[in-house]
């Protein structure tokens, strides 16, 4: 999702203290503003400004506590940081009381400040993406469910871009859980075409009833078949055919559906009559249809002919960088069903999920969510937490992600804000996206 950079937006008096805190963040590649009045930065606020507040307490006319009230009530979202110089622990109280995001007293540990103010970055843009995508959902925007802004979502959104209003056959690949019908519906919304939607599980079809249920059955064809019946293939024509676990479809049908793709016809079981029909298709797998065609349980030829484009699924451990702004979506989509209104997600529980494998990928992280809301969120078994490389190593896939994000995928900008050559980032970019 396209969003402008969160900015620091500084309100202090001190001429002499506001430059250097300005030097400050520049230095530290933060984005920033400094205001000497907060009247001055409340008339510049729009509603959802990209933006965390910085702000000192004593100050002439509007004070820091009377600015906290009042983007409070404009959003309470938005996070508040306050510098104070007098050590007053009954204002740091009722600041922490009205929802101040951190309280430091002067002198501070700038790293400390920077620290904090990093995080309050990172909630604001979490809290941005989310309203972004509420909107859009609000639209009818269904693409926008492919979630993320690592450089491996992005690169799917843009192939689905580019294929999506073509008529070649997309098989795609990925572990369960990973979104794969979401994908197909995308690729649907960008065909253009008015016909349905049409999603069939393979493996989920008894044998026995497949092939009537697939290509539809004259009457007569057998027992109980008294009128002519339409088939989930000729229900998708001018429209879009998914087939999921198309592993799972019997071997001797596929032979149908191979015709329906080289020739754009089908029959009817019981039936002669030739049905011309125009549907997209895209099938889903989770196994190595190459292997299963070697070993004689699905044929080669078919696999050939659905894999003219073929979309690759990276599981959520590869995309660690897009579970908090998944979870909070989730919450989101949770509290809205359940009617339930609780606390937005603490920033140590989106890095412990964070640090989870979810073997069950997205779907496992929606579950999640849902036992949030609902107040019965297990604890994650220690067994399962990464070890301290594995964390590392997720911890610098993140800021790699989050570098080429705010650089838009520009490799040598985000090689020279992440400190390494340009090669040293191509190299671990490549070793990720395997």
């Amino acid at each position: 999702m396209n969003r402008a950079p969160i900015e620091v937006w500084l309100v202090e008096d001190d001429d002499d203290v506001r430059q250097t805190l300005l030097q400050t963040l520049h230095l530290s590649d933060m984005p920033a503003r400094g205001f000497s009045r907060a009247e001055q930065a409340l008339k510049a606020l729009k509603p959802d400004a990209a933006v965390v507040f910085l702000s000192d307490v004593r100050m002439p006319g509007m004070d820091g506590l009377a600015l906290l009230r009042q983007l409070q009530q404009q959003d309470p979202d938005l996070p508040v940081l306050l510098l104070t110089g007098h050590g007053d622990i009954p204002m740091a109280v009722e600041a922490m009381r009205l929802g101040t995001q951190d309280f430091f007293e002067k002198p501070y540990q700038p790293e400390q400040l920077l620290h904090s103010l990093r995080r309050a970055v990172d909630k604001r843009a979490l809290i941005l993406d989310n309203r972004q995508l509420r909107r859009r959902l609000a639209a009818g925007k269904q693409a926008e469910l492919l979630l993320g802004n690592t450089p491996e979502m992005e690169q799917l959104r843009r192939q689905i871009d580019n294929i999506a209003d073509t008529s070649a056959s997309v098989l795609i690949l990925g572990e369960t859980g990973t979104g794969k019908e979401l994908v197909a519906r995308s690729l649907h919304q960008g065909s253009g075409r008015k016909g349905n939607f049409v999603a069939i599980n393979c493996t989920a079809l008894p044998e026995s009833i497949f092939e009537s249920e697939m290509f539809g059955a004259e009457p007569g064809a057998f027992t109980g078949v008294t009128k002519r019946r339409i088939g989930k293939v000729e229900h998708a024509d001018n429209g879009t055919l998914f087939l999921d676990e198309i592993e799972g479809m019997p071997l001797h049908l596929q032979a149908k559906m191979l015709r329906v793709l080289q020739e754009s016809v089908l029959e009817r079981l019981g039936g002669n009559q030739l049905v011309q029909v125009d549907a997209r298709v895209v099938a889903a797998t989770k196994i190595d249809l190459q292997e299963a065609g070697r070993a004689g349980l699905f044929r080669p030829d078919l696999y050939f002919r659905l894999n003219v484009v073929t979309l690759a699924l990276p599981p959520l451990r590869q995309r660690r960088a897009d579970i908090p702004l998944l979870f909070l979506h989730f919450v989101e989509q949770a509290q809205q069903h359940y009617n339930r209104d609780v606390p937005a997600p603490a920033d140590a529980l989106l890095q412990q999920l964070m640090c989870r494998d979810w073997p069950g990928n997205v779907r496992e992280l929606r579950h999640a969510a849902e036992q949030y809301v609902l107040g019965v969120m297990p604890a994650e078994p220690a067994h399962n937490l990464m070890t301290l490389p594995e964390q590392l190593a997720a911890l610098e896939q993140q800021l790699i992600s989050d570098a080429m994000h705010k650089t838009q995928n520009q490799v040598a900008l985000a090689a020279e804000q992440l400190g390494i050559p340009r090669k040293t980032l191509y190299d671990k970019l490549a070793r990720y996206r395997d």
